[in-house]
């Protein structure tokens, strides 16, 4: 079969995601950068809306499917490639506590300081940016402070850890205080050891503009 595909951008939170589990699962991929800022946005062209509908990123061309979003294309790696496991297989309210604070900052945090979003609020954006954030930062500190072990539930990582360090890397754009939050930062800089999140990061993606990049 032909290599899985992926459309993303360095700084994408969502790509970064998908990056991380197909890291994880050990699935070699073709990367295909596309620009949210250069030509007015290179999501919104004809030609990608033709892969995407939705004119964002990611995208993930793979078993002879197109898939969006970017949760559910981490919920189909691991339904198709089962091990290692990034929801818990045997355990219905760990799946369901890793679901919610997947959902609290894919659905609730990082939606409201999406480059969208913050060319819409214009010169306030990075007010915006910190003030979202760090509102969000202080619920999921709270569910953290009943769910975590080493990771954010429990010792395994897992769909939630995926979407935890992309919206920490972001939370340090926006000049977030992450001493307020201890949990969050113990938790990230634990994965940030790991290496599916090292490869995976925004500075060492084929697009990261140079004074950007790590070795």
């Amino acid at each position: 079969m032909s290599k899985p595909i992926l459309y993303s951008y360095f700084r994408s939170s969502c790509s970064w995601r998908v990056r991380i589990a197909l890291a994880i699962k050990g699935i070699e991929y073709e990367y295909r950068a596309i620009s949210l800022i250069k030509d007015g946005g290179q999501q919104k062209s004809d030609e990608f809306k033709k892969i995407n509908d939705q004119c964002a990123v990611p995208a993930l061309i793979i078993d002879g499917h197109t898939l969006a979003q970017s949760l559910a294309i981490i919920e189909y790696l691991d339904e198709t490639r089962p091990s290692p496991s990034i929801l818990p297989r045997d355990d219905s309210f760990k799946r369901a506590q890793v679901r919610r604070i997947a959902d609290c900052i894919a659905c609730d945090i990082q939606p409201i300081q999406n480059l969208g979003v913050l060319q819409y609020v214009g010169d306030s954006k990075a007010e915006w940016g910190h003030h979202w954030i760090d509102r969000g930062f202080q619920a999921l500190e709270s569910m953290l402070s009943s769910t975590a072990g080493k990771y954010c539930v429990g010792d395994e990582v897992s769909m939630a850890d995926l979407c935890l360090v992309p919206q920490v890397y972001n939370g340090n754009r926006f000049n977030v205080d992450m001493s307020k939050y201890p949990i969050i930062s113990r938790i990230n800089e634990s994965l940030l050891e790991l290496d599916a999140f090292q490869v995976s990061h925004p500075s060492r993606q084929p697009d990261c503009p140079e004074d950007l990049r790590s070795a």
